[in-house]
């Protein structure tokens, strides 16, 4: 196991579980872009829970690499899904989050494989 892939991996986890913080306590700005996007206020509990699970996967991967692959490819569909929320929204100045999320995410997976 490389150092680069567990600090990109750490990083990712901790990206994902701050994302996940913001969606289960209800951040006011998160409320209102996911509202603008068309996705019911109710849904931000459960897609924080997602990206929080996400966010330890990751984490339990560094000993389990099977978990952690499956916890990296959920995110990334997790992040998929947020793009292709965004532009369905119309809201292309936000595309960046969701992207910048899904790049450490992304990154961890390419260093797994590698390793």
């Amino acid at each position: 196991m490389s150092t680069a892939y567990v600090v990109v991996t750490v990083l990712a986890a901790g990206m994902a579980a701050v994302s996940a913080g913001t969606f289960i306590f209800r951040a006011p700005a998160v409320v209102r872009s996911i509202t603008a996007y068309g996705v019911p206020e109710a849904w931000l509990p459960w897609l924080g829970a997602a990206k929080a699970a996400g966010a330890v996967g990751l984490l339990v991967g560094l000993a389990v690499p099977a978990i952690g692959v499956a916890a990296g490819v959920g995110l990334v569909l997790y992040f998929a899904g947020a793009v292709a929320t965004v532009i369905r929204a119309r809201e292309y100045a936000h595309l960046p989050m969701p992207l910048l999320y899904a790049a450490p995410v992304v990154a961890s997976l390419v260093l797994r494989a590698k390793s």
